[in-house]
């Protein structure tokens, strides 16, 4: 199992220093996504300052980007930290692909196969020069001349990743794609009963295994250093919790628990804009479900007992600055636990 970590940096200008930072601790991997800032931009500096550790977007939003845009940027970044890219891709939801970025709204999971599928046909295109001839239903691409094709590279196999919840999305992984991004609204029994099977049978599909298609995840942790810090810990859990149970994109995770009237009444107050309130409805109960909770010395090791044998790669849902004195324990223990 690996432990990876997420960096949202308010400035281009640190992302390097962070991620010498993650290397010189020992981690595996550093993630960015897509929210206030572009997620491809920090790993171009990342890719510059380290050696080592792997490099991926968790994630970039697929359906503004056309398939060929996103190859030529996933190919520059494969190059540059020579083979340490993974592209992590997202759908969204129909109302940010629309309202938010102006896109046609399609189909999610055949537009997003179409779209893993074009990607390939373009690299392969580049790396070996056959012509481009990709045409499907959402996507054609039919043109490509040498003076916009890059010149073949020894990393022209970009591992995919991409993101999901429910089991149209688990199945395209395991028969497309190399990874899985597990959204942190999980529970174990939800990893057992609905992600695991349906990224097996998608696997099978293609004549894989479970073993092709790496899970990895930011985790719910519940963490601090005395019991104020743990409670206010929780207190941010359980909103960012009240907040995804709430859309009816996640209900499937509400469902297998039992707690759809849990889930209807967070809707209805996300409506309401009772935000502050929401959190009140996610019983302890459901804390510990989602979310890790242990001390900062103990964390990691929670967390391998909790995914071992159904995560690869592991991490927290909060960003790493190393600079924060009140969570240094907290990295260095994730360190000493996974190897680093």
């Amino acid at each position: 199992m690996k432990f990876d970590v997420t960096i949202f940096p308010d400035n281009l200008n640190t992302s390097g220093d962070l991620a010498r930072w993650v290397e010189d601790y020992g981690f595996s991997g550093l993630w960015t996504a897509e929210t206030a800032h572009n997620p491809f931009l920090p790993l171009t500096h990342a890719a510059a300052a380290t050696g080592r550790i792997n490099l991926g977007t968790a994630i970039a939003v697929a359906f503004p980007r056309s398939p060929m845009v996103m190859a030529g940027m996933a190919w520059d970044l494969a190059e540059q930290s020579q083979g340490r890219f993974i592209l992590g891709l997202g759908t969204q939801v129909k109302a940010h692909i629309t309202k938010r970025f102006s896109t046609d709204w399609k189909p999610p999971a055949p537009r997003l196969r179409e779209y893993i599928e074009s990607m390939r046909a373009i690299w392969n295109t580049w790396q070996t020069g056959v012509p481009l001839r990709y045409t499907g239903e959402y996507y054609r691409f039919t043109l490509m001349t040498p003076f916009f094709a890059p010149p073949p590279m020894p990393f022209a196999d970009i591992p995919v990743y991409i993101a999901g919840v429910n089991e149209v999305l688990c199945r395209l992984a395991g028969e497309l794609c190399q990874g899985f991004h597990v959204h942190p609204f999980h529970t174990v029994r939800y990893l057992k009963e609905l992600i695991i099977p349906n990224i097996e049978a998608g696997a099978a599909r293609a004549g894989r295994s479970r073993a092709d298609v790496a899970l990895t995840c930011a985790n719910f942790v519940v963490t601090g250093r005395n019991a104020e810090e743990m409670a206010q810990s929780a207190l941010m859990t359980k909103t960012q919790i009240a907040f995804y149970a709430s859309t009816p994109s996640y209900a499937s995770v509400m469902t297998l628990h039992g707690w759809d009237e849990v889930a209807s009444r967070l809707n209805m107050m996300s409506r309401q804009g009772k935000w502050d309130e929401m959190w009140r409805e996610i019983s302890d109960e459901m804390l510990h479900e989602i979310a890790v909770v242990a001390p900062p010395d103990e964390l990691p090791y929670k967390l391998k007992e909790r995914y071992n044998g159904l995560l690869d790669r592991v991490g927290y849902y909060f960003p790493f600055k190393p600079e924060e004195e009140e969570k240094k324990m907290m990295w260095k223990s994730a360190a000493k636990a996974f190897g680093a």
